[in-house]
């Protein structure tokens, strides 16, 4: 089996023509495609670490989102209700009232958003676009640490939610307590029940 590059370049391509779009389309390939301000962004596959990490968050939090009316979704796209189809990102997981959704996806305003982080992810550029579209919270996770950031919109900006004492983050949307345990898993902590993922 041949090892995966270790070289990676970013790259810019300054026009891009419709017929390649199109075929990108018509492939799927364009399914991660984000347009951030009108510029195309092409984000590669996630790694088997990161989609793992992903699938047990959107696992772990559908029964709390579900309680309070709200949906849970994996790389649905989250456009700005003011530029959408030129303004868009798709996080990993994404939890959404109903009104706010559409059929291509959710329309400006998420209640929780979360990104596993990607060794050349565009993760922390995203939050700007998050504060636009007013979602309260964002989780920056990593995948191979399982160090969780908290951030929650506070004055259209977001402040990060320091750990208390014991490295605990508390996240107040779901009112949860997030910590790093032996293994590393990420422990999520509800006043309900314990998971560590």
């Amino acid at each position: 089996m041949a090892s995966p590059d270790t070289h990676v370049m970013r790259a810019v391509i300054l026009q891009v023509r419709e017929h390649w779009l199109a075929e990108r389309r018509m492939t799927g390939e364009d399914r991660r495609d984000e347009c951030w301000d009108g510029v195309l962004h092409m984000s590669p596959f996630p790694s088997t670490a990161h989609q793992r990490l992903a699938r047990e968050l959107l696992e772990t939090l559908e029964p709390l989102a579900t309680a309070r009316g709200w949906e849970v979704f994996y790389e649905i796209g989250v456009f700005d209700p003011s530029n959408g189809d030129n303004n868009n990102r798709g996080p990993d997981v994404t939890i959404v009232a109903p009104e706010y959704l559409s059929r291509r996806g959710v329309e400006g305003r998420a209640e929780l958003v979360i990104e596993v982080l990607s060794p050349y992810g565009e993760s922390r550029d995203e939050l700007p676009f998050f504060a636009t579209c007013e979602i309260p919270e964002v989780w920056l996770v990593d995948p191979g640490t399982r160090v969780a950031e908290v951030f929650v919109l506070t004055a259209g900006r977001y402040v990060t939610v320091e750990p208390d004492a014991a490295g605990v983050h508390h996240a107040p949307l779901l009112g949860l307590a997030l910590s790093v345990v032996a293994g590393p898993k990420l422990r999520i902590a509800s006043s309900a029940r314990v998971v560590e993922i």
